[in-house]
């Protein structure tokens, strides 16, 4: 453990404790949030209802990372990329991590008070599912596909809370969500690969194993499959297929620097995912501002 002197303050390790240096898995998590904001209401969402959606996106991936740390607080230390977090390091106790993802979490539910029931519902589901998924990595092949639930559970939120009801489109963009992130995760996890088989987590890189690039191909054509059908059912218009185009313009990039399974390479491709995702709700809000 390193001297008193040298610590940073608490307010610092608490920000890298919540990842606020590194919000990739924050805009992850906002934009299938924010298609269904603009989708659920006709590209007219309540402007209280991005605030509280995105702020509320904020907090509960913090909540989430806080959650994590603490359940993998023994496997972080044996892994390059992880072994410097707070907790791992020993900066910050382990029930400081729980503390702080309790009062994330708190503050993320007040936030939809002012919400219908059917929201403040989903939103306990929404925290049982983020605080769930860690020990996934434990016993299940693909953790991936639980992380896909846990990032896109926004969508049938945001649907819930404009229209009080969660059709079935809703659910099938859900299951869409898990397919991309089934794709930008494996890649992440490519990443820590050899030291997740030392350890003994799972992982869908390891479970794929030498099928990885396919599998991560695969997802991405299951998830534009959806988003199009997504698109036609809704007649976004040519701004939305404009999107799409780029998007899959993106993940055709991504194709030859996944063949390399170079850590690098495939923790950029992770990272990168956000303008994939970030294309997809520009041709959705362009789409209505057209109309």
């Amino acid at each position: 453990m390193q001297s008193s002197a040298a610590q940073p303050s608490r307010l610092v390790l608490y920000a890298r404790l919540m990842r606020m240096d590194k919000p990739i898995g924050t805009l992850l998590l906002l934009w299938p949030t924010l298609w269904a904001l603009w989708m659920a209401s006709d590209g007219h969402p309540p402007v209280a209802f991005v605030v509280i959606f995105s702020v509320g996106t904020f907090l509960m991936r913090s909540a989430g990372c806080a959650v994590n740390d603490w359940a993998d607080r023994d496997f972080d230390k044996h892994v390059k990329r992880t072994k410097e977090r707070p907790l791992t390091a020993g900066l910050i106790a382990p029930w400081e991590a729980l503390a702080v993802a309790a009062v994330l979490s708190l503050i993320a539910f007040t936030l939809i008070l002012p919400l219908n029931a059917l929201t403040k519902w989903m939103s306990v589901a929404a925290i049982v599912i983020a605080g769930t998924y860690p020990f996934f990595k434990r016993f299940f092949a693909i953790p991936q596909a639980y992380l896909g639930i846990a990032f896109g559970f926004g969508i049938p939120m945001a649907y819930a809370a404009v229209q009080d009801q969660v059709p079935t489109l809703a659910w099938l963009m859900l299951i869409g969500n898990v397919f991309w992130a089934v794709a930008y995760d494996t890649a992440y996890a490519m990443v820590d690969r050899d030291d997740d088989l030392h350890i003994g987590i799972k992982t869908s890189a390891i479970t794929f194993g030498r099928f990885d690039v396919a599998a991560i191909m695969l997802c991405y054509v299951a998830f534009f499959g959806i988003m199009a059908w997504a698109g036609y059912v809704m007649a976004l218009g040519v701004a939305y297929w404009i999107g799409m185009a780029a998007a899959v313009a993106l993940a055709l990039w991504y194709y030859p620097m996944l063949r390399t399974r170079d850590r690098m390479k495939c923790f950029f491709v992770f990272r990168h995912n956000n303008w994939l995702g970030a294309c997809l709700f520009a041709g959705v809000a362009v789409a209505y501002l057209m109309r």
